[in-house]
């Protein structure tokens, strides 16, 4: 896979097919949404979190609304605004509002680990849902997904003695909760809306909330004075973060096989750590190394096997 991609020639890519534009497009998936987490850390150092994730979201569906009212897509009608407004609520409000809250108090290599465990959730509240069942390979999965955070958090041990830590790991594992509830109820309301035109109106639900929410609890500081670094921050986060890596995840899916797209999960962690080490010179040895990859095994196998057993046709 990681051949496929590389042996794409991006300057090249007009004279070459479809697939080789959707290896393209998983690389810039792979890559642009790894460094999503660094400058979501950089705008943080300016600006309050959640002001940050409200003004990021309300502009990145602003011009995904633009651009599907340009294509002729409708609005949602009656109880079609049910979905879209649940999954602002828990897509953008709470996991990505919570997400870009943690990376304040925690590292973006450590915080990009603890997203990549989003799988193991999906798995664990389709099995308390009766949706799927354990196998021998979710079971190595859970238990290397499990002993990787471990050895990742053995390294921190001593930061959990300071109370900014602990609320950053907090609302980080919070995020991953409401991701993975997001992406059970996406599947369950897939055919009651265009999930990509409701992107940008979800973003546009949450970015108001949120603003509303800094508003109301005085964490904000007056648009007039955000410094440029955050202005930056915000517009690499919409545009390139929202709307250019989600457009290229679309063309990638209606090109490549879904279990080829999955892959971006487990390369935006080691983008996220390796670009963490040299942006913001975050802190790198072998526990976070180690960990880090047998977390990111045992994600592969819970979410391999999920896929598996879902592929399997029902018995007669």
């Amino acid at each position: 896979m990681f051949k496929q991609i590389t042996s794409v020639n991006p300057f090249q890519i007009r004279r070459q097919g479809t697939r080789a534009k959707a290896l393209l497009a998983l690389a810039v998936v792979s890559f642009l949404w790894g460094t999503t987490w660094l400058a979501s850390k950089a705008g943080v150092q300016y600006m309050p979190a959640l002001q940050l994730a409200g003004i990021r979201q309300f502009i990145g569906g602003l011009l995904y609304f633009i651009y599907f009212t340009i294509k002729g897509r409708s609005l949602p009608k009656g109880n079609q605004w049910w979905p879209v407004i649940t999954l602002s609520f828990l897509n953008f409000f709470l996991s990505n509002g919570l997400s870009t809250w943690g990376v304040k108090y925690i590292s973006s290599g450590l915080a990009a680990i603890i997203g990549a465990i989003v799988p193991l959730w999906v798995v664990l509240f389709a099995m308390i849902g009766g949706n799927s069942k354990l196998t021998p390979a979710s079971a190595i999965g859970f238990i290397l997904g499990f002993t990787g955070i471990c050895i990742i958090f053995y390294d921190h041990l001593h930061d959990f003695l300071n109370a900014d830590f602990r609320f950053g790991i907090l609302v980080s594992v919070g995020a991953t909760l409401s991701w993975a509830l997001g992406t059970l109820y996406t599947k369950k309301q897939v055919s009651a809306f265009n999930p990509y035109f409701s992107i940008g109106l979800q973003m546009i639900i949450s970015g108001i909330a949120l603003t509303g929410v800094t508003r109301l609890t005085g964490d904000h500081i007056p648009i007039s004075t955000i410094p440029l670094p955050a202005w930056l921050a915000i517009a690499y986060l919409a545009v390139l973060g929202s709307v250019v890596t989600f457009m290229a995840y679309i063309y990638a899916l209606q090109h490549l096989p879904t279990e080829q797209v999955s892959i971006y999960a487990y390369i935006n962690p080691i983008v996220a750590v390796l670009m963490g080490t040299w942006i913001f010179d975050e802190k790198l040895n072998a526990y976070i190394a180690v960990g880090g990859l047998v977390a990111l095994v045992g994600v592969y196998l819970v979410n391999d096997a999920y896929r598996k057993k879902k592929d399997q046709p029902a018995s007669q």
